[in-house]
């Protein structure tokens, strides 16, 4: 699903207009991605939460030019769905007929 989908099925839902709808989520992710730049986790109860996570210092090899490059250590954007999300997922029929079967 892309972001002009959920746009229209929200709107579609709330009866709200397109166009107020997509300030709205734009507005909301960029409240997202400034605060997790400035190193705010975000917690969303009952949906999950936006966090900042640590990839330590490593040693990583060009396969091409097979050389040995150092990755400093840096931070990288995440989300942990909540366990509610969690379970909605698990218990989806829907999800259960897409799965391959064995």
């Amino acid at each position: 699903m892309t972001k002009a989908e959920v746009i229209t099925k929200i709107s579609d839902k709330t009866g709200i207009q397109k166009d107020d709808v997509t300030q709205t989520i734009e507005a909301f992710f960029k409240v997202v991605k400034d605060s997790m730049a400035e190193g705010d986790n975000i917690y969303v109860r009952g949906f999950g939460s936006f966090v900042n996570k640590k990839r330590a210092k490593k040693i990583a090899r060009n396969i091409s030019k097979n050389t040995a490059i150092v990755i400093d250590e840096h931070f990288v954007p995440s989300f942990k769905p909540s366990k509610v999300f969690i379970e909605k997922i698990k218990n989806s029929k829907k999800i259960k007929e897409l799965a391959p079967q064995d």
